[in-house]
């Protein structure tokens, strides 16, 4: 297994990146190799800080390109054949890597895995998940959280039976509880597009869908998947995130607490496209690029981008 990882990406690029790549390169299995793809002359000091045994576990791959957090994704995209993240996906679309991770512009991520490895068919808007840490253990996958800020009915629908087939089948939950999130637990609550996207999971006897929640229901584990819109989502998943850097502020040590670091998990895959790509924060520090990885490779064991195209052929 190779997981490819953009060197150049992020806030605190290279040094954080090859950092956090050479904690998780000390822990991996045999089977499994970090791609590093990003200016190799620039790359090459950093990498040899690592132990011997750390080194021998990444492939550096050379890009001569940036593509920074401020460019058009598109533009950048095109104009940039040659920049980490376009390396990085032309890997990924050759099946010379089974994932791609990144730190660096996150539209840039989300048009670039459309571009290359496309939608997966039948899915009407890929999408952006994240974790929430659940107060009786193990996590909640949340989607939308960020990519489509305006939600159709049908999306919202869709967002819910991708999340369950993806908590399902890396998670190992058998029949994962769907949530719809909203003003209220009453059916009838909510917006025009809520009211129908609830009537379309309601309708879906594929996922075993449980009702609406409410925004104090976010933590409580009453459910395994979260569905909203991008807009919605982006911000419940950023308050949620503000927690720790707020109990740490204030000298408050928390175990639950310390699980809203988005450290913790250190990614987001984008579902919905055909290849397993995750996206990180820019501030990302080395943990958190470490357990990205993590989060990669256990992606790539439970091959869950092939069960849900499977599930929508």
């Amino acid at each position: 297994m190779k997981i490819a990882v953009d060197a150049m990406g992020g806030d605190f690029a290279p040094e954080a990146i090859v950092d956090g790549v050479l904690l998780a390169a000390a822990e991996l299995p045999e089977s499994v190799a970090i791609v590093l793809i990003g200016k190799q002359a620039i790359l090459e000091p950093f990498v040899y800080k690592g132990t011997a045994g750390a080194r021998a576990r990444i492939e550096l791959v050379n890009a001569d390109d940036v593509i920074e957090m401020s460019e058009h994704p598109t533009k950048a995209l095109s104009q940039k054949p040659n920049s980490s993240i376009g390396v990085g996906f032309k890997l990924l679309k050759d099946k010379q890597v089974q994932a791609f991770c990144s730190a660096g512009n996150t539209g840039a991520m989300h048009v670039g895995a459309l571009f290359s490895i496309k939608a997966i068919e039948g899915v009407l808007r890929p999408c952006i998940a994240g974790f929430v840490p659940q107060i009786t253990g193990g996590h909640a996958v949340i989607l939308d959280i960020g990519a489509n800020a305006d939600c159709k009915p049908e999306m919202l629908a869709q967002f819910g039976e991708i999340g369950s087939l993806y908590a399902q089948h890396t998670f190992g939950i058998d029949r994962p509880r769907v949530a719809l999130m909203n003003i209220g637990h009453e059916e009838q609550k909510g917006s025009l597009v809520a009211q129908a996207a609830h009537q379309l999971l309601k309708d879906n006897r594929r996922i075993n869908f449980i009702g609406n929640m409410e925004g104090g229901d976010f933590f409580a584990g009453k459910t395994d998947v979260i569905v909203t819109d991008g807009f919605t989502g982006n911000t419940m998943f950023k308050l949620g995130e503000s927690f720790y850097s707020m109990a740490a502020r204030r000298g408050i040590s928390d175990e639950f607490i310390d699980k809203t670091n988005y450290e913790s998990v250190g990614g987001s895959p984008i579902l919905g496209v055909n290849g397993n790509v995750i996206i990180a924060h820019g501030i990302s520090s080395p943990l958190a690029i470490k357990n990205m990885i993590g989060l990669a490779i256990r992606q790539v064991e439970s091959d869950a981008y092939t069960k849900i195209a499977q599930a929508l052929s």
